[in-house]
């Protein structure tokens, strides 16, 4: 039973209102003798602090509007673009902030708040710990979330009063390195003096334990270390960590991903040996598994939902607007191996030749994490309780003509699925729960979203390894995950096999923009003209004719810029506290 609601709340602690740059919010609804001497009351500030945190494929809405914006969760990567637009790939930064901008000092203040009253706080003693060192790591996650879109930002460690001084009430930024530095002493205290449980009961899921704590080290751990190996040191640290520090940063990643891989209760979901592909897909579907070491709960209807179903379900069946919001690049199709070894790109002169294909022969050979993660073309799904399969043609050749309208005996000329604003016929699978038949329930999923899994880990160590010159530490960890996924072992590693490794192993779950941005490889990755494709069918043979769709998104073609390493601090920000400038390098 999930009890973590998350449920917005309207207990907020009494204290009077700041109006410093920090966007304190007026806390005066329940006065303090009330609120810190009654334990429930207590507990429910502090699941008011997860609702507004910045969990759900990391997107900084809350729980009032995950509904709406997961239809952007992959768009600002190269995995996927938006039916709707291409923003994200385009102008959707600017000195105002943008879909992204997280200043999350508001979450941050309660979250002190919640940890010096604690301290006089009528509970048991275990609680008191266990809850403080829970407002600890939601503070360090928030931190880490500003961290990697702004650099250094203010570390306010303190509830910040009226009463005092203008240095405190207008911080300054901390270095870039200082504030990963900060989440990992926080976790590594919280880790070293076990101050969260290795587990908790059913009544208490979506709470971090103490392996949570060391998977946030690990993956904070390794982007301090990108960006101290390929990052650039600006405005006296403000951005960018000194290259001196990165094997330090490197060895805490390793350090916390170790912890995790050989002295944790979690293992590599493997309910479904036989069948990788189906494996594969259920690490996201099967609630609470061996794999999955922190996940933000959702409960539908009855609580808090989002509406990853509705926006991501195949076109045509039940979803608003269509469904597919976010279609994925046929780029994003190809990058994904082949079992055998052989080429997984459709080769183009068959194309001009007018070659016809079967599925098959496409995409059979794929490593089967691909059927698992993109549906397509003859893609098996359940429709309000019967099975049909996804149909995207776009015309039918017959006899030396195309019908492109109506029916040819009996079958329509396009297929239920497609759909010509829809650029490509490839939509993410990953998460779709196929129970979620009708329109209603869409707005309300309940599939929880994994914030950390051990395969992730798995990556992380093998990066951190590779970095430090442990390549064969690095190559047995990559060949776990490929195993698990029924791929070939790989009999030597590089920094890219990695990279790509990442790639399609964490397709979709809010990893790859972050990913090439700390490799600083996004300016490259992220700004060119991407491809769609569109399936016609040849009556005679019964297969498919592919025509490869150009730029499908549009003018201006995708593009990021050596200034969106790093985002802007809005203007209305600085403008309300000045100590916050400079800002960062090419926002003015």
């Amino acid at each position: 039973m999930k009890k973590i609601h998350i449920i917005l709340i309207s207990i907020l602690c009494g204290l009077s209102s700041c109006t410093s740059v920090l966007d304190k919010e007026p806390l005066d609804i329940i006065s303090d003798d009330v609120l810190w001497n009654d334990p429930v009351l207590i507990d429910n500030y502090l699941l008011q602090c997860y609702a507004e945190m910045c969990f759900f494929n990391e997107m900084p809405y809350g729980a009032t509007q995950d509904w709406f914006n997961c239809m952007y969760a992959t768009g600002f990567a190269d995995e996927s673009t938006s039916a709707w637009t291409q923003t994200p790939k385009t102008h959707w930064l600017s000195i105002s902030g943008g879909d992204w901008d997280w200043w999350g000092y508001p979450t941050v203040r309660k979250l002190n708040v919640f940890i010096e009253k604690m301290e006089t706080a009528p509970v048991d003693e275990a609680v008191r710990t266990a809850r403080t060192a829970e407002a600890r790591f939601l503070r360090a996650f928030a931190y880490f979330n500003m961290v990697k879109r702004y650099g250094g930002v203010p570390l306010i460690l303190k509830a910040q009063q009226l009463s005092d001084s203008p240095e405190e009430l207008y911080p300054k930024r901390a270095t870039e390195e200082a504030v990963y530095q900060f989440i990992l002493d926080e976790m590594n205290d919280i880790i070293d003096n076990r101050l969260l449980p290795d587990a908790y009961g059913a009544a208490d899921l979506g709470r971090p334990t103490l392996y949570a704590a060391a998977a946030l080290k690990s993956r904070a751990a390794m982007y301090a270390g990108s960006i101290a190996s390929w990052g650039t040191v600006q405005i006296d640290g403000l951005v960018g960590i000194p290259a001196d520090k990165k094997e330090h940063f490197w060895q805490e990643s390793l350090n916390a991903s170790n912890r995790l891989l050989y002295g944790s209760p979690f293992a590599l979901y493997e309910k479904y040996p036989d069948d990788r592909s189906k494996n594969y897909r259920n690490i996201f579907l099967d609630e609470n598994n061996c794999e999955v070491i922190f996940s933000e709960i959702y409960d539908g209807k009855s609580g808090k939902g989002h509406s990853w179903d509705m926006w991501q379900n195949p076109s045509g069946y039940n979803a608003w607007a269509g469904g597919q919001q976010n279609c994925v690049y046929l780029e994003f199709v190809e990058s994904s191996e082949n079992i055998d070894g052989s080429d997984p790109t459709i080769d183009r002169e068959k194309v001009a030749q007018y070659y016809t294909w079967t599925l098959d022969e496409l995409w059979g050979k794929k490593d089967p994490r691909f059927k698992a993660s993109i549906y397509t073309q003859g893609t098996p799904w359940t429709h309000e309780g019967a099975s049909v399969t996804l149909d995207y043609h776009v015309g039918i050749f017959v006899d030396g003509q195309w019908i492109n309208d109506g029916f040819y005996e009996g079958v329509p000329a396009l297929g239920v699925c497609a759909n010509n604003w829809r650029p490509t016929p490839f939509g993410i699978l990953k998460y779709l729960d196929e129970s979620s038949a009708m329109i209603p329930e869409r707005y309300y999923s309940k599939t929880d979203w994994i914030v950390f899994r051990l395969g992730e880990i798995y990556l992380n160590f093998a990066e951190a390894a590779f970095e430090l010159n442990k390549p064969d530490s690095a190559l047995w960890a990559v060949n776990k995950i490929r195993a698990r996924a029924g791929m070939p072992e790989l009999q030597s590693i590089t920094r890219e096999q990695i990279r790509h490794e990442r790639k399609i192993e964490l397709a979709f779950e809010g990893n790859r923009y972050w990913d090439v941005r700390r490799w600083r490889t996004a300016v490259q990755d992220l700004s060119h003209a991407w491809h769609g494709m569109r399936y016609k069918l040849d009556w005679a043979t019964q297969k498919y004719y592919v025509e490869i769709v150009d730029n499908i998104c549009g003018t201006p073609e995708p593009y990021f810029n050596e200034m969106h390493y790093y985002w802007p601090i809005a203007q209305s920000r600085t403008q309300q506290n000045p100590n916050l400038l400079p800002n960062n390098p090419g926002w003015r």
